[in-house]
């Protein structure tokens, strides 16, 4: 598996998505999704480009388990994430409802972050 790719192709998904969705946004005139808009550029296209250069400048950072770890939690929690808040705020679930969904899927980015963040201290020493 080929982590920066998988992270640089992803994020370019969400870069097309979040722009449509803003283009979207911006031609209704309804700003009500704008926390889901900026979750998508932040969460999916941005962090994604950004670990998709380090993983690609510091080849020693897909060494091992961590980096397959990172990669697959991130890709589950962000889009769970993203899916429960769009349908949290447009009323169609209630937050009761997708509130352990948020949950769970906001630990999995941060286990995921958890594990970067470990990866990057141990192998660029």
């Amino acid at each position: 598996m080929n982590i920066s790719r998988g992270f640089l192709v992803t994020g370019s998904l969400y870069l097309l998505v979040g722009i449509g969705f803003g283009m979207h946004m911006g031609a209704s005139g309804d700003h009500s999704m704008a926390p889901v808009h900026a979750h998508i550029n932040l969460l999916g296209f941005t962090l994604m480009t950004v670990f998709g250069l380090a993983y690609r400048l510091i080849p020693a950072l897909t060494d091992g388990w961590m980096g397959k770890a990172h990669f697959w939690l991130h890709q589950i929690g962000a889009l769970a994430l993203l899916v429960g808040l769009a349908l949290l705020i447009s009323g169609r679930v209630a937050e009761a409802s997708i509130g352990p969904v948020l949950m769970v899927s906001e630990i999995l980015v941060a286990l995921g972050a958890l594990i970067w963040a470990a990866n990057v201290w141990t192998k660029t020493a």
